[in-house]
């Protein structure tokens, strides 16, 4: 059980969270930003001075019920869930972590995708396969080696990996690597692959270090929209559409574009301008 890492987090969920979202009335006097200690202690059904010792480290160690109902009342992600029962000493339902093995029925998808952007990467961000016309949009994604085989710690080490995106969407893809490897590290652990990317980055401090302390869980749109700064082709806007493989920890990105529109016309372009090169 980590004490510390849990008071936060509850502390910084309780703030997030709004009393519309959980169908309280703000009402004329609230200071509080976020909800108040008494309404996530009734909101989870327990007391007040319960909830107030683990949000300031000074209570036992919750129970599964308890920590379940905390997950209820607070209306925490999945994600946020078995990162909650992980720091607090819990185990949760384990995944495989053959990450860099990818399942057969994943690559026949892939294969019929060979006339569209597509790849797969795990769940650290890392590139392991890619379609032509992939490389052609993003550049080689699979020739890193080392911490920066993660698209997370490039981000946040090397201003080269910024270029693919509008400086103006910078601060959001920030924002979602972070939560994405929040998640990663609370399911795999401080002394996994997902750790040693995490102690990198912190040790760099600034925008990763402030980010990490949001205590953010896979904030990411599922099947988000992305614009893309090509070279050749200009500014592309692009639907990101996501197919899971939980066994696997590993997802394909598959991306399109709206008929009709000026980014389908350029990505009916990408087989002639040639493939991009990768970062280096």
């Amino acid at each position: 059980m980590d004490r510390s890492q849990l008071a936060d987090f509850l502390r910084t969920r309780r703030e997030a969270l709004q009393p519309e979202d959980v169908g309280l009335p703000r009402g004329p006097r609230r200071r509080t930003r976020g909800l108040r200690r008494e309404e996530v202690a009734a909101l989870s059904g327990m007391s007040t001075d319960y909830y107030s010792r683990l949000e300031q480290g000074r209570g036992p160690q919750p129970s599964e019920p308890m920590l379940a109902a905390i997950a209820r009342g607070m209306r925490l992600s999945l994600d946020e869930r078995d990162h909650l029962f992980r720091t607090a000493g819990h185990n949760t339902p384990g995944r495989a972590q053959r990450a860099d093995h990818i399942a057969p029925g994943m690559m026949r998808i892939l294969d019929r995708l060979q006339d569209t952007p597509a790849q797969v990467i795990n769940l650290l961000g890392e590139t392991l396969t890619q379609t032509r016309l992939a490389v052609a949009l993003l550049g080689d994604e699979t020739g890193f080696t080392g911490l920066d085989r993660s698209m997370v710690h490039r981000w946040f080490t090397d201003p080269r990996a910024r270029r693919i995106y509008p400086e103006e969407d910078h601060a959001m893809h920030g924002r979602f690597l972070a939560s994405d490897l929040r998640a990663a590290y609370s399911r795999r652990g401080a002394d996994s692959r997902a750790g040693e990317i995490v102690d990198a980055l912190l040790a760099r401090g600034g925008e990763f270090a402030a980010l990490w302390k949001a205590h953010e869980i896979s904030v990411r749109p599922r099947n988000d929209s992305k614009r893309i700064a090509h070279p050749d082709l200009g500014l592309l806007e692009l639907h990101c559409q996501v197919l899971y493989d939980r066994d696997q920890d590993q997802a394909l990105l598959v991306y399109t574009a709206t008929p009709g529109t000026d980014s389908h016309d350029k990505l009916q372009l990408l087989s002639v301008v040639g493939d991009r090169q990768p970062v280096s």
